[in-house]
């Protein structure tokens, strides 16, 4: 077991929590998206629904929520907005009328091609390599594994 006494200097000090560098890193990184989003009229949270539909359709909005961790009341919202500006459609599924299929319409499916820009700007903005990306991205998996196991 790990005590307080297992750390060195104060465990409570701010600058050596997890929960803050990921709080800040998260925020910066985001931040980074903005500019390179509105051009697409997209928000950060609608590019990663936007994301997940590009790696295949129609999803329903269980799928949605289980891909994008994401409370279906807060996915909701933004498959709205999305197919209010015209790049989804929502409809019963024919399968079973009680779920919604989510679609890429033509100009939401069009628009895959302008975001593949997107990764190498932030690869170059942020100034790390591709391999020092792909560490960090196989580390807060882990994480995110780890915390989903509590």
């Amino acid at each position: 077991m790990i005590s307080a006494q297992t750390f060195e200097g104060d465990p409570l000090a701010l600058d050596r929590q997890v929960c803050f560098a990921l709080a800040i890193a998260s925020r910066n990184v985001v931040a980074l998206y903005r500019p390179l989003l509105e051009p697409m009229g997209l928000t950060h949270p609608q590019y990663l629904v936007m994301l997940a539909l590009w790696g295949g359709t129609p999803l329903s909005v269980k799928e949605l929520s289980r891909l994008l961790a994401l409370e279906p009341a807060t996915l909701s919202p933004l498959l709205k907005r999305l197919e209010s500006i015209g790049y989804i459609t929502r409809s019963r599924a024919i399968s079973d009328e009680r779920q919604l299929a989510v679609g890429l319409t033509e100009r939401g499916a069009a628009l895959r091609e302008q975001a593949l820009s997107i990764p190498p700007a932030v690869v170059e903005r942020l100034g790390m390599t591709l391999a020092e990306l792909q560490d960090l991205h196989a580390v807060l998996t882990r994480v995110i594994a780890a915390t989903d196991r509590t």
